[in-house]
């Protein structure tokens, strides 16, 4: 658990949020879900939520933080949910992990799951009194999108010191794959986006990963400290895309004061390398977040966002999906489909 030690109100109530997330979570990831079938999308109790729209299959896979998978054919039902993590229970993972912001990403014949998993038994690091957990970007291998997920040959894929959250997949025009992920702010006080070299089956990394920005290059994400306003140190879900006209793009997540909001930045040079220029303002309404970019099977682009609502003290949070039009050198957001 987050420990509060001496430091600014302001700080001690983004801690505050971050510890009430982690509990949130955690207890969220405890209890038992009910198998259902034919279960409403507003029903559904899911952060990060994450698409795969599957050809092969002709279904709708939904993932996110819990590590379970929900099945649709319209996006409006879903049937779950499953278990698909079969992780490496002697790894430093643990027997029973935390797991975050969950992705599935096709490739080159087989299903790759990317997750942040968390040890809380094993703490790595202690910043600013607070005790940081075991926590890491994975990635685990099928040869269904259903699953199960199991390891891949490298153990760690980032350094054990580094606490990291959020990986997600991009092939970049080298045509090499990458791993994006976040070093969480609660360690460098100021959270990146970082890439990392994938081996070409993605069994592993290759090499050190590279900063592509900061926290604090936001021009719209914000915080009150000691009386001044400041960008907020949250970074959170990156979500890379192209646009129907070649520009690279990234989603990412942070707070604009106490309110999670998602912001867009545009690579200048094309490539994961950037320079990355952020937006001004925010990409979403307030209160939606960690998104990522999907085509029906009819080939309408959606965004998932959850949104959170604070129930007795508890972050739960829902699955949404708002319609994207991609056709110029930005995204526009659309519609709501609630």
């Amino acid at each position: 658990m987050i420990r509060l030690a001496n430091r600014t109100l302001q700080e001690s109530g983004m801690l505050l949020i971050t510890l009430l997330i982690s509990i949130t979570v955690t207890y969220a990831q405890q209890r038992p879900t009910p198998f259902r079938v034919g279960m409403p999308l507003d029903s559904i109790r899911l952060s990060d939520p994450y698409i795969l729209a599957d050809r092969n299959t002709s279904t709708y896979y939904m993932t996110g933080t819990g590590g379970k998978l929900w099945k649709s054919h319209d996006l409006k039902y879903w049937t779950g949910p499953f278990d698909v993590v079969q992780h490496d229970t002697a790894s430093w993972m643990g027997k029973r992990p935390d797991i975050w912001a969950a992705e599935i990403h096709a490739y080159e014949g087989k299903y790759y799951y990317f997750g942040t998993f968390t040890n809380t038994a094993v703490k790595i690091d202690t910043v600013k009194g607070n005790i940081i957990d075991r926590r890491a970007s994975h990635v685990l291998v099928s040869d269904r999108a259903e699953g199960p997920y199991t390891p891949l040959n490298d153990s760690l894929y980032l350094p054990a010191h580094m606490p990291t959250l959020d990986g997600t997949f991009w092939v970049d025009v080298d045509q090499k794959p990458y791993m994006v992920f976040c070093h969480e702010w609660l360690q460098n006080w100021d959270g990146t986006v970082e890439k990392i070299e994938l081996k070409k089956d993605l069994s592993g990394t290759v090499g050190k990963s590279t900063l592509l920005f900061k926290a604090s290059a936001s021009p719209w994400s914000r915080e009150n400290v000691d009386g001044q306003t400041v960008p907020n140190k949250v970074t959170d879900g990156p979500w890379l895309f192209r646009t129907q006209t070649g520009k690279l793009g990234m989603l990412w997540t942070s707070w604009v004061f106490d309110v999670y909001t998602q912001g867009v930045a545009y690579s200048t040079s094309g490539t994961l390398d950037g320079p990355w220029i952020q937006e001004k303002l925010p990409f979403t309404p307030p209160n939606y977040g960690h998104g990522m970019l999907f085509r029906t099977f009819e080939g309408k682009l959606l965004m998932s966002v959850h949104s959170n609502k604070n129930v007795d003290g508890r972050h739960i949070r829902y699955p949404h999906f708002f319609t994207i039009d991609d056709s110029g050198d930005k995204l526009v957001l659309g519609e709501l489909l609630d």
